[in-house]
């Protein structure tokens, strides 16, 4: 008699996140995975020169195509994390598909955009027995500028950076960062500061238009616009530090990609020894002034 063949379990953990800037990740929150069975042949020496795809996006057609090979999904948690088992017969020696599906990006709006599937990688992984498991890790991080152009494709926007006092150069802890487009003046997003002054603000195209269309007129014809941004900070309920809107004029403002960032340099003590009135006056001379600006570069 034939002896029966025993199933073996198999394990892949690990993380995936994404690049914002040099020195901040992101991670793919709420993202599914997907492991496929290998199609055809792949040469050894070709995996190990380059098994990332940077998140190369699969069509519909491509996705049908190969449902008959999928092995096992699951979805990250909060902070990227993944964990995927299935049981097989066979030990794995071959490369594996990996995919990566997208669509509750943080700063989305809701109900805006399905699933996308995006190919990640074909690899071959180091298997380690663990008791009655066989288990493996992966992990990785996307770079920054595939991730800019990904958070453009879903409309969304993401500044990160630091409150730093602009005289000791300090991270300032504990104070809430508001971003304003200075178009229309609409609060895009806010967040308070972690203790050593760093922040995250994300916000979607219905933030940056105030759930109108907007775009930039050029000669090439019309295209997508991101914000021209403007900052103010709370301690509290006090306001410590207000930008006006030719802020938002520099260079380094304007038209944000879907991945910015943005040090804030403040100075507490300036907005205290201002008075109200002269405060009032400022950002009504500041506001005539630099309207004409915005109206010659904006359509609604």
């Amino acid at each position: 008699m034939k002896p029966k063949e025993i199933a073996m379990s198999y394990l892949l953990i690990g993380n995936i996140s994404a690049l914002i800037c040099e020195d901040c990740i992101e991670p793919l929150a709420n993202a599914r995975i997907r492991i496929y069975l290998p199609d055809g042949q792949y040469d050894a020496e070709q995996l190990a020169r380059g098994i990332f795809k940077d998140l190369r996006q699969v069509s519909e057609r491509d996705v049908l195509a190969k449902s008959e090979r999928l092995l096992a999904e699951s979805t990250l948690d909060d902070r990227g994390n993944f964990s995927v088992d299935w049981e097989d017969i066979h030990l794995f020696t071959e490369p594996l598909e990996m995919d990566i599906c997208l669509n509750d990006l943080k700063g989305r709006q809701n109900g805006q955009q399905g699933w996308v599937q995006y190919h990640l990688s074909t690899f071959v992984p180091h298997w380690k027995r663990n008791k009655d498991k066989h288990v493996a890790a992966f992990a990785y991080v996307v770079p920054s500028d595939k991730w800019n152009v990904i958070r453009g494709a879903f409309s969304t926007w993401v500044i990160t950076g630091a409150v730093k006092d602009a005289n000791s150069h300090q991270g300032i802890g504990a104070v809430r960062v508001e971003a304003y487009n200075a178009w229309n003046n609409r609060l895009l997003g806010w967040a308070d500061t972690s203790d050593n002054g760093r922040y995250k603000i994300y916000f979607s195209e219905k933030e940056v238009s105030g759930g109108r269309l907007l775009h930039l007129i050029r000669e090439e014809g019309i295209r997508h616009l991101g914000p021209d941004v403007y900052f103010k900070v709370y301690a509290g309920s006090r306001l410590i530090w207000c930008e006006s809107k030719e802020t938002a004029l520099r260079p380094e403002r304007q038209q944000l990609a879907p991945c910015s960032k943005l040090n804030i340099l403040i100075r507490p003590d300036a907005v205290k020894k201002q008075p109200r009135l002269t405060g009032w006056l400022h950002d009504l001379i500041h506001t005539t002034k630099t309207q004409a600006n915005y109206k010659d570069h904006y359509v609604m």
